[in-house]
């Protein structure tokens, strides 16, 4: 991997982490035309969400560090046998609220060779029609009339279909954000506390595809120049941050819609590429794999 091919993927992750267009889709169809799919593929794709991970939580600080003393706070009252669900802050219950949206990441882990082989294999036809799927979800969170429900008024039901929808995000092509906001708006969520709810909620499941990633690490060691996996991780954390401002303007300005028709005509696109590419024996991969070398 060249330090051009490790800025790009940077670049390429750092962005769309948090656009609702899918970062694993991207990169999965950028290492598909660049011949970098493989194991060392899916280690940088790793590497790459750790770079967007500390992107968000300073982005979010303030809020998560209220959420970690409220957590420890709640810890507390829990040992001492005063915990109620009734009569919650919403701060509290953002917490309880976030803890029950990662009970559906324990299937991730079950099914993590499945979601990893779909990234990993040469093809890109299931990365096109999870786009579409995104798309899909998008335009009917857009047309959803909103509720405009927040950390007090949010409901069980609403963290785990939001859980749900991250557990089926590690498929190429369904953004977890996008998966995400789309079903808190659809749930009834307003629009900048589903955005909220989404990112924070997002950290432990990176951390989770982190942790479960040093296993094969150590055991086939770091087969990336130490260089390489520096300038990737930096350059996905700093266009992870001017992605997180970008999102939250537009979630202001009411511009989700643009995702829709984005991730609908991508689909579309790499759907008819991946066709071409399986009826021609793969020549477009061949071709660009030869211009670049």
């Amino acid at each position: 991997m060249t330090v051009l091919e490790a800025i790009l993927q940077g670049v390429i992750q750092g962005l769309t982490e948090f656009l609702p267009v899918s970062s694993s889709g991207h990169l999965s169809i950028f290492q598909y035309f660049t011949g970098l799919s493989g194991e060392s593929g899916a280690f940088f794709s790793i590497l790459l969400h750790l770079g967007t991970l500390f992107a968000v939580i300073i982005a979010f600080f303030s809020t998560i560090w209220d959420l970690v003393l409220e957590f420890f706070s709640m810890l507390g009252d829990l040992f001492r046998g005063r915990f109620r669900l009734k009569n919650m802050t919403s701060r509290r219950k953002m917490v309880v609220m976030l803890i029950l949206s990662l009970v559906p990441l324990f299937f991730v882990v079950l099914l993590k060779d499945f979601y990893e082989s779909f990234s990993t294999d040469n093809d890109i036809i299931v990365e096109g029609v999870c786009l579409l799927i995104t798309g899909i979800l998008l335009s009917l969170a857009c047309r959803c009339p909103l509720k405009g429900k927040n950390a007090s008024s949010m409901q069980y039901s609403d963290a785990v279909a939001m859980g749900i929808a991250q557990a089926i995000a590690p498929m190429p092509g369904i953004s977890r954000s996008g998966s995400t906001i789309a079903t808190g708006m659809l749930m009834g969520l307003g629009k900048k506390y589903a955005v909220t709810f989404s990112f924070i909620m997002g950290i432990p499941a990176v951390l989770g595809a982190v942790i479960l990633e040093i296993p094969e690490v150590m055991a086939t060691g770091l087969t990336l120049p130490l260089h390489i996996v520096l300038i990737g991780f930096f350059t996905s954390f700093i266009f992870g941050l001017l992605a997180i401002a970008l999102v939250n303007r537009l979630v202001v300005s009411d511009k989700f819609k643009i995702f829709a028709y984005y991730t609908l005509i991508a689909g579309a696109i790499v759907v008819a590429l991946g066709i071409y590419e399986q009826v021609s024996g793969h020549a477009l991969q061949q071709a660009v794999i030869t211009l670049l070398g």
